[in-house]
């Protein structure tokens, strides 16, 4: 094959993958812009905001992430997931023991029955058995709402992780087509200086042996 020719196709061959790899790389970077302002504008209408510095408990001062933003607005994938696992975790573990909804609702249920059973024979444990029965009510509607706005905020985390993933392919990817382009130019540039009779791996001519003159 003429040297020259396998440029050119070598050459023409990296250009077609250079510009797969440029579309590829504008599409991440789209949908990477597009969950980092998608999560910005979610949490932002959430309003939620870190306690300012002064306002930390040592429980809380014991956790980097709620030093390192407090004071400031939650809008980011990585704020969320702070907020809810250290701020928000931190919480339900001193609520109800530690207790999750789902855990609470079997105490519920017995202490719902015990009161029905109290009522109908006005028992004089009523009053602590109801006392006991809104205790429990309050903790488990508010591990319940905790764990709801958990949950959401670490979806927005994870939402976020794929345009943040996004963008570093995306960043390969430019990264990849710009040292294919680079390296196609050359092929071009050693297309156009290549003699036209010049080839590639060509076959070594044959060589005649010498046939030993008889004794």
């Amino acid at each position: 094959m003429k040297r020259k020719t396998l440029d050119l196709v070598v050459s023409v061959g990296g250009l077609v993958l250079a510009a797969l790899l440029l579309i590829a790389g504008l599409v991440l970077t789209s949908n990477a812009n597009f969950a980092k302002n998608y999560v910005a504008d979610q949490l932002g209408q959430q309003n939620i905001s870190f306690k300012p510095a002064a306002e930390l408990t040592e429980e809380e001062k014991a956790q980097p992430c709620l030093v390192e933003y407090a004071g400031q607005k939650l809008t980011t994938g990585k704020q969320a997931e702070c907020y809810a696992n250290n701020f928000i975790g931190l919480h339900l573990k001193s609520t109800a023991d530690g207790k999750t909804y789902a855990e609470l609702g079997e105490p519920q249920t017995q202490l719902r029955t015990q009161v029905a059973e109290a009522e109908k024979t006005n028992a004089p444990n009523l009053a602590d058995l109801q006392t006991q029965l809104a205790q429990v009510n309050q903790q488990r509607d508010t591990v319940f709402k905790g764990e709801t706005l958990r949950g959401l905020l670490l979806t927005s985390y994870g939402f976020s992780e794929f345009g943040t993933k996004a963008a570093q392919f995306a960043t390969v990817a430019y990264l990849a087509a710009a040292a294919l382009l680079i390296l196609a130019v050359l092929g071009l540039i050693h297309a156009l200086v290549t003699p036209k009779t010049a080839t590639f791996a060509a076959p070594e001519p044959e060589t005649k042996q010498r046939v030993p003159a008889s004794a």
